[in-house]
Order: structure tokens, then C-alpha cells, then sequence
């Protein structure tokens, strides 16, 4: 069951705040009282955990202005407005500035009850919602596998958060090896369908006949629910759209037709085009694309992220060190900055290849991670990107994957950091808050 929300009861007549509080507490709630509305907003914050029931007519701040502070300090907190007779006018207005709704002296109390779930409904989904969003922005659940500080990343986290709220159908873009199906995982993660079906079908896997099976039936022996029956309410993740021939493309544009709106089934598509002279808009027929583009994310390829890739390459060369029972591969300065140049054409997916055999080799006590580098080209040297980045962005990724490897390695220990770091305390905590290290995220 649910945690009981609470209901503060906002009135300046001590019998009238009484009986309301005794009736909502026979009713379920948790009730708190004020005479007055300064008390009620020193004890009522952005996070309330309830609803506010509250007399327009007080002396003092009277229900109308607390209502507009309550709305500037939390703009989706609900709160019901006590109207006296003939104050109908004055009620119409609360409602303008965003009361949830009013009950007109002298009222029946069952009709306070009623009021009162249908707020606590709204603001317990509402409080959920928020704390997720501020579990998944600080990295939890499936967000923590979305690693990086780059303005790249946020902003991929931040759509997901925001298009996961959203119910439009959406196509998810990018280079092969970005991630792009774990963004779609979140996406579903995040949103009203969370505890519904999540279904993932390849486009390019099948044949015609086989897919269109795959997708909407009839299934023969042996089949699986057709994907699109097996997601209703949920979402459908059709990876390769554009791999879809015409004629698939018309039936899914049928059937999501047919669905109406809001759909029933949540639609995320997901592009690999890699070719330069072709896009997702470019092969599928402009009315299936611009349904399926409703919403769009990009996923940024990996040489766009910066000192991401260093972090990135440190946490999967310790889950392989862990996986193998050796020591994680030392980084130098040199290496680093070969990292951080390298071009990534198959991006993270090529990065966890790297990092896998930089923990062999290590465990062998032979190679270098510039000749892995230089494995994946045809060149002796290790590929490089052409867009040239300051010293400073290299010395600084560098001294941060340092320190950020010192104090995992130390589990936290600022006395241990400092010794094999030869760094005085002050300077360790400039760099630390420099580079956004908190010591509570290694104990």
C-alpha cells in the first residue's frame, strides 16, 4: 500500500480547522494544522509530501495570496480553496491561478474526501515523478550505464528524461556503437509505460515474409507473440528502421493508423544509417517517417565526448581486470592523449574491445595501448582525429582520470591519495572540486 500523504489544513477558525482535520483523518490521511497562512508556508515545501486544503478569508495573507506563493514555491502542489457563500467569483479565480478545485461553506464532507484522493493521486504520481527524474539524473538504475560529464551526454540524459515523460512515438539516430538501445531501454525506463512490456525487434534480421509474422502475425508453430500484440500498452522497439522494405513500411504505418492517438503502443525506432549521402528520411516514405520522428534523439559518437572516454575506458578496464583476476592497465600521460585523439569509428562498442584486450595485455605483461590503437588502422602510427584540442583539455583529462583512479584504487582514503600523489590536502581538494570528485562516491 501506498505511503499516506499528508493533508495540511490551512484555516484561521479553530473549530472549522478541527473538524476538517477529523474527518480526512477518519478518512485515511495525515492531517497538520495552521492558523494562518505565514505558518502554513514556513512548513510547506517545494517537496511537500501532500496536498493543502485552505479558507480564501483570512486575516493577515489571506487563501488567495498564500495560493500564489504556494504556486511560485511549488507551481504543481494541489490545493483546495474553502469558499464562503457567494464568493463563487473569487473561487473561479483561485482556479485560474491553479487551484486544483474549491468546495463552497457549507460543504459535505464527503465531498472533501473525494476532492482530497483525487488531489493525492495527482501529487503522489507527480512526487514519483520527480523522484525519479532525480534518481536517474544522478546516475542510478539504467542512467548510470550512460557514463560522462561531457555537455554531450547531459544533454542526451536530459532528452531522455524529457521525452520519457512525453507519450509521441520517437526515433533515436546515431553511429553504430553509440548505445543506441540502451537509450532506448531508459527511455521506456522513465516513463508512464515503465511497468509495461518493453519488446525489441530487429528490422534487418528477417526476411519480408518472416518479419511481417515477427511484427503483427499469424504465427505459425514455434512463433512468439507477434511483437506488436506482445507491446500493446507498452513500447516496441523496431531496431534498423530503415532497413524496412515498402511494402513493411505501409502495413506499420496501417497498424499505427489504425492505433489513433495517443497511441497504444509506444514506437521507438532506431537508425544505423551510416552512409553520408543517406538518412532515416532519406529511405523510409515521408508519412511513416515523419510518425515515427515525432521525437527525436541524437547519441552523440564517441570522439564528440571528450574526457568521457578516459572515464569510460577506466570503468570497463576494471570490470575486466575484475572478470580476468588481474591488475587494471596503468594510463600514462602519452596514452591518454592517444585515447582521447583516437577517431572511434565503431565508437563505445570499439572502446570496450580496447579496454577488454588492454586488460590481457596487461595480465601477459606485454603491448601497449597505442599499438591496440594502431591495430584497428592500416597505418603504424595510431589514428588520430583531425580536430585539434588545446594541451591544457588533455593535461586536465589526464589529471582528473588520476586522481579519479588514485581514489577508487584507495577506496576514498584522502591521506593514501595524497601520499602516492605526492599532493598536499589543499591542493586535492581544489583539484577534486575542480573536476567534480567527491570523496563519498569512492567510500
Amino acid at each position: 500500500m501506498a505511503k499516506t500523504m499528508k493533508v495540511a489544513i490551512v484555516d484561521d477558525e479553530r473549530d472549522m480547522r478541527q473538524s476538517i482535520s477529523q474527518w480526512l483523518a477518519l478518512s485515511g490521511f495525515d492531517t497538520e494544522t495552521f492558523a494562518s497562512a505565514e505558518d502554513a508556508l514556513k512548513g510547506l515545501g517545494p517537496d511537500y509530501p501532500g496536498i493543502v486544503v485552505s479558507d480564501i478569508k483570512m486575516p493577515g495573507m489571506d487563501g488567495m495570496q498564500l495560493l500564489r506563493r504556494l504556486k511560485s514555491v511549488d507551481s504543481t502542489l494541489p490545493v483546495i480553496m474553502i469558499t464562503g457563500h457567494g464568493d463563487v467569483p473569487m473561487a473561479v479565480e483561485a482556479m485560474r491561478i491553479g487551484a486544483f478545485d474549491f468546495l463552497e461553506k457549507p460543504f459535505n464532507p464527503d465531498r472533501m474526501t473525494t476532492l482530497a484522493k483525487r488531489a493525492t493521486q495527482v501529487r503522489r504520481l507527480t512526487l514519483d515523478n520527480r523522484a525519479l527524474r532525480r534518481e536517474l539524473s544522478d546516475g542510478s538504475a539504467l542512467m548510470r550505464k550512460l557514463i560522462g560529464a561531457s555537455a554531450a551526454m547531459e544533454r542526451l540524459r536530459e532528452d531522455i528524461l524529457d521525452l520519457g515523460q512525453a507519450d509521441g512515438h520517437v526515433l533515436i539516430e546515431g553511429e553504430t556503437g553509440t548505445g543506441k538501445t540502451l537509450v532506448a531501454h531508459a527511455l521506456h525506463a522513465v516513463g508512464a509505460r515503465a511497468a509495461r512490456k518493453f519488446v525489441l525487434l530487429s528490422c534487418s534480421a528477417y526476411d519480408d515474409d518472416t518479419l511481417a509474422r515477427r511484427m503483427f502475425g499469424p504465427v505459425e508453430d514455434g512463433d512468439p507473440i507477434p511483437a506488436m500484440e506482445d507491446a500493446r500498452g507498452g513500447t516496441l522497439v523496431l531496431e534498423d528502421i530503415d532497413a524496412l522494405s515498402q511494402p513493411m513500411q505501409s502495413r506499420l504505418l496501417t497498424v499505427m493508423n489504425d492505433q489513433g492517438t495517443p497511441a497504444e503502443t509506444r514506437i521507438v525506432a532506431i537508425s544505423n544509417l551510416q552512409e553520408l549521402d543517406k538518412t532515416c528520411e532519406s529511405v523510409l516514405r515521408p508519412d511513416l517517417f515523419y510518425r515515427l520522428a515525432a521525437l527525436r534523439i541524437t547519441v552523440p559518437p564517441l570522439r564528440q565526448r571528450g574526457e568521457d572516454i578516459l572515464t569510460l575506458f577506466t570503468r570497463l578496464a576494471e570490470q575486466f581486470a575484475d572478470e580476468y583476476g588481474c591488475e587494471t592497465p596503468e594510463v600514462t600521460a602519452q596514452e591518454a592523449a592517444q585515447l582521447l585523439q583516437a577517431p572511434w569509428p565503431g565508437n563505445v562498442r570499439q572502446l570496450i574491445n580496447v579496454a577488454e584486450r588492454a586488460v590481457l595485455q596487461t595480465r601477459r605483461g606485454t603491448g601497449t595501448i597505442a599499438s591496440l590503437l594502431m591495430a584497428d588502422t592500416d597505418d603504424q602510427r595510431p589514428a588520430m582525429t583531425t580536430e585539434g584540442k588545446p594541451l591544457k583539455e588533455f593535461v586536465e583529462a589526464f589529471e582528473r582520470m588520476l586522481i579519479d583512479n588514485t581514489m577508487r584504487r584507495h577506496r576514498g582514503s584522502i591521506a593514501a591519495v595524497m601520499d602516492e600523489l605526492c599532493l598536499p590536502r589543499r591542493t586535492l581538494n581544489e583539484k577534486m572540486a575542480k573536476y567534480g570528485l567527491q570523496r563519498s562516491d569512492y567510500i
